[in-house]
Parts: structure tokens; sequence; C-alpha cells
């Protein structure tokens, strides 16, 4: 019988091990992006729901910003930001109910109640004011984030408080 050197077999060894050490730092790289990667995306997320809600509220107020058409009431227990047409005949309301930003679009006699709206994003609370032209809307969103918008109403004395 022949018997092999040892030398071979440690040379199999030995690149085996290497690709042992190699799978494991590709592992250790992949680990450690695929974390990274998570709390990016994380903190984007929170920041975007943040600014949506924001810039949400920001958007329908220049959009009804007429003269009388911009007020802030109280609906269901809670703020509303009442966005009511030139016409006086439909308003939209905006508020937070059961953790949700709702937005309820109606003829401004009807009797609707606050769960009537549609969901347009998830909120904790929004505080709204509305003094001497300017809104201020102060928002908290599901994980406990603030947001705030300030703007003035560019009708002026034509907001309602």
């Amino acid at each position: 019988m022949k018997k092999r050197p040892i030398q071979h077999q440690l040379n199999g060894l030995m690149a085996l091990l290497l690709f042992g050490v190699f799978a494991a730092c590709v592992l250790a790289v992949l680990l450690t992006g695929a974390s990274a990667y998570r709390r990016l995306t994380q903190r984007d997320q929170e920041a975007y729901l943040r600014r949506t809600c924001v810039q949400y509220l920001a958007t329908r107020v220049r959009q009804a910003d007429s003269r009388d058409c911009v007020s802030v009431e109280r609906f269901g227990g809670a703020d509303a930001l009442v966005l009511t047409e030139t016409d006086g005949s439909y308003a939209t309301r905006i508020y937070c109910y059961d953790g949700w930003l709702m937005e309820l679009y109606s003829a401004v006699d009807a009797d609707m109640e606050p769960q009537d709206g549609e969901k347009v994003l998830e909120l904790s609370s929004l505080r709204l004011t509305l003094e001497d032209g300017a809104l201020t809307a102060d928002t908290v969103d599901t994980a406990g984030a603030s947001g705030t918008l300030r703007m003035t109403l560019r009708s002026g004395e034509g907001a309602a408080a």
C-alpha cells in the first residue's frame, strides 16, 4: 500500500479552512449591511410619515385658502380643519380620529360623524389653532414623533377662527 503524502492533505485542509474564513467574512458583511439598511429605512419611514402629514395639511390649506374658507372647529370632540368651498355649500373636514388622520367631504349642513370620513394617514393626535390668520397644526405620529406646521393664510382677514 502506498501512503499519501501528508503535504497533499494539508494543502486541501488549508484551502477548505481559507474558504470557511472567506464565507464567514462575507456573512458578517452581509449581516452588518442588512442591519444598517434596516435602521436607515426605519429612520426614513418615520421622517416620511412626519413630513407627509404636515405637507398634506399645508397643501390642503393652500388649495382652499380663499376669503372665509378656512376655519378650525370642534368635530367629534377633536379639532378639525374645515375647508369650505367658495359657494359655502360643501366643506372638507380634516381631523384625527381613532389613530388616523381623516378627511370628510360633505354638505355643510349634513349630519356626519367622525367615523364617516376616509382614512388618510396614521396619526396619534392633531391640535389646530387659527388666530389672526395664522394656522398652527401640531401633529404626533404613531411612533411618538411630533411635527408642526405654521402658516399664514394668504386670504388674510378672511380667515375665520
